[in-house]
């Protein structure tokens, strides 16, 4: 399992790196998986277009709902997977997950459509049970009515597994076990909405770790066991460094898997991004500048992008002790606010870099992307 981290979401390289790091993948390390930290629900949309050609590469990256993602590199990247699959042969196929769940819709569709297939009156009356749930009304819903989707998939769950052998005589097994999946993503928004906003990170990063173990057996089942996730750098790195206190999805993934998951992160240096200000609908362009002792032991590499291997990097001793110690690393969320830059406590997090990643990318210059209507 190789992670990938992005410092911020908000820059067109460490969304370029998506695609040329899983290219290189492909092509040195056989990985056909790609996950992002989006919806599942609605990443199935993009695998679909990827594999089928229905639809476009925009609509597709639309439907994950996240604005973060609604720009002209990820339709690029989308495309590129699209093409790819094209010409490939079918056991080197690329695959497209989300492992989030901060999402309603996309998933109750996708469970209520398996629902048509294998049960049509079961589904006529899921569509009636379910008719208030949805994105735009989730965060009005009562604790009793989220009690009431819960009870409602467990009462699913329960559905499924007594009828497995049924429906899957009905559709396929991939496609079961999909549905099943659908139905553990609506618990999973359910269960944050009823999570105090103290612990609701907490909560998010096991799931993300939870989801992302449901995709790599699924994915074994069906020859794959190599599997590129890309996150922000809070969701990849091992050592839970956030200043909230919370185990993050990387830390989950070391401990489960132990040298079986890289972790690759990244850093900049002067970056332009573009993020929400202060919380509010507007996306401003701000400026950071960054340097630290890391950052600038490579400051006289000419390339704007690139990797430093810590393994290599400990042979020496002058690098060991820099990776080894603590760092103060770019980390910027989808939110940020311009006395933010006053310190860089604000736009930063102390980390050992080799404990938390196996390498790193830095990006010396980094320019925004831009939020497409």
């Amino acid at each position: 399992m190789i992670g990938l981290g992005e410092a911020t979401h908000g820059n067109i390289e460490f969304q370029q790196l998506k695609k040329d790091v899983f290219e290189a993948l492909i092509t040195n390390e056989d990985v056909y998986v790609f996950v992002l930290e989006g919806d599942f629900g609605s990443s199935q949309i993009i695998n679909h277009f990827i594999l089928t050609g229905e639809g476009t590469a925009k609509d597709a990256v639309n439907a994950l709902d996240y604005p973060i993602y609604r720009t002209e590199q990820m339709i690029k990247f989308v495309q590129w997977m699209h093409d790819y699959n094209r010409k490939a042969n079918a056991d080197k196929k690329i695959t497209f997950y989300g492992n989030d769940m901060q999402r309603y819709d996309y998933s109750k569709e996708g469970l209520l459509d398996y629902y048509e297939v294998v049960n049509p009156e079961a589904a006529n009356a899921l569509t009636e049970q379910l008719n208030y749930v949805s994105n735009d009304t989730m965060r009005t819903l009562t604790a009793a009515q989220l009690q009431e989707v819960n009870d409602i998939m467990d009462n699913i769950k329960l559905d499924l597994q007594s009828n497995k052998e049924i429906y899957v005589q009905q559709s396929s097994p991939d496609d079961f076990a999909i549905a099943l999946q659908y139905m553990e993503i609506i618990r999973q928004r359910t269960e944050l909405l009823l999570t105090d906003d103290k612990h609701y990170a907490r909560v998010r990063d096991q799931y993300l770790a939870d989801n992302l173990q449901w995709i790599i057996d699924y994915e074994e089942t069906r020859g794959h066991d190599k599997i590129l996730i890309s996150a922000h750098n809070g969701h990849i790195e091992k050592t839970s460094a956030s200043l909230a206190g919370y185990k993050s999805m990387g830390n989950y993934l070391a401990e489960r898997y132990g040298e079986e998951y890289f972790a690759i992160g990244t850093e900049f240096m002067d970056n332009t991004f573009q993020a929400l200000n202060g919380g509010s609908d507007e996306r401003e362009q701000f400026t950071v500048k960054h340097h630290s002792q890391l950052t600038d032991a490579f400051g006289d590499i000419e390339s704007n992008e690139f990797y430093v291997d810590f393994k290599t990097a400990s042979q020496s001793a002058e690098l060991s002790k820099i990776i080894h110690s603590e760092q103060r690393m770019g980390n910027i969320g989808d939110d940020f606010r311009a006395w933010y830059k006053i310190a860089k406590m604000f736009y930063t997090i102390k980390m050992k870099p080799f404990d938390a990643y196996d390498g790193l990318i830095i990006v010396k210059e980094s320019k925004p992307t831009t939020v497409l209507e």
